[in-house]
């Protein structure tokens, strides 16, 4: 991988995205041939929001690999105490192998990358996440065969999740629709910054207030959380503005006929999906949660690995 750190979908090209889904695939079908490539290496997590996928997937990860992983709270580290994260990088690069962080800030991301000397991979951050979407697109990949040409809808928030799976959908050639309610629509500058891959791969971004329009013609309907984690405040509000943005069987009946849904997890059954249609036959959120740890594997073996 030309990559030396994941940080965002967006510095990666095609052929490391390629790379990437290519060895998930092997690893697995075939976890046992790589179970000791990471043997006497340490992953440091350092976590400042809180974590039940990311944290189980990647500590799993490390061990079938043969190596080892430290979860890093931010209590357990003098962060809290005013270091800085630029000193942090310098301190845990002299210890670890590698450094997986999932915080609020993307500063902190990259000023890890700038002032650490070993890989960084970007965990979940405010205004991304590529560990979850690359693992999404391996998903469909799984269920739909060729990725290229086909749609993704997602409907709900323009957050963290809406601009990696944008990142990616232009990495892999599937075109995206986005609906969110007025205000809350991904970031024009995630937009712009997509924009020459999307025109080089003939992918369609849409960005509409219509969910019904998002959805006509999708192979895969998406969402996520209306209030993400650092936004509990604004929990009443955002319920009153995401009305009719619902993934109900109404909604889903209007994608394609074989549509499936996604959903990162955790869900609000109730508020952004219904249980119809996260249990629906064609809902795939458990293999996408699943596949969290094959695709963080193949990712600490290209960035880690020798």
């Amino acid at each position: 991988m030309n990559a030396r750190h994941l940080l965002t979908i967006r510095d990666l090209t095609f052929e490391d995205v390629e790379e990437i889904l290519t060895l998930t695939r092997a690893v697995k079908d075939d976890p046992g041939a790589y179970a000791q490539r990471l043997q006497g290496k340490t992953l440091g997590m350092l976590f400042q929001k809180s974590s039940t996928r990311t944290r189980v997937s990647f500590e799993v990860g490390m061990f079938q690999l043969g190596g080892h992983a430290l979860f890093l709270g931010a209590r357990d580290l003098q962060l809290g105490r005013g270091e800085t994260i630029a000193d942090t990088a310098r301190v845990l690069s002299r210890y670890v192998d590698g450094i997986m962080a999932r915080v609020f800030a993307h500063q902190d991301i990259l000023d890890l990358a700038r002032y650490g000397t070993v890989p960084v991979i970007n965990g979940l951050d405010d205004e991304v996440h590529p560990c979850q979407a690359l693992c999404d697109y391996f998903t469909i990949r799984e269920h739909k065969g060729d990725l290229a040409g086909r749609k993704i809808a997602y409907i709900g928030d323009g957050n963290n999740m809406a601009h990696s799976l944008i990142a990616g959908a232009v990495k892999v050639g599937m075109h995206i629709a986005v609906a969110s309610p007025t205000g809350y629509e991904p970031s024009p500058q995630v937009l712009d910054a997509v924009a020459d891959d999307a025109a080089r791969r003939g992918v369609r971004v849409e960005v509409t207030n219509d969910p019904t329009t998002a959805v006509q013609g999708a192979d895969v309907v998406y969402t996520d959380v209306w209030a993400s984690m650092g936004q509990e405040a604004e929990r009443e509000k955002r319920l009153r503005d995401f009305a009719g943005f619902q993934v109900n069987m109404d909604l889903f009946a209007r994608a394609k006929e074989d549509a499936i849904f996604m959903h990162c997890l955790p869900a609000h059954r109730g508020e952004e999906v219904t249980d119809e249609v996260c249990d629906h036959e064609r809902s795939v959120i458990f293999d996408q949660a699943e596949n969290r740890l094959h695709t963080q594997k193949a990712i600490m073996l290209l960035l880690m690995g020798e």
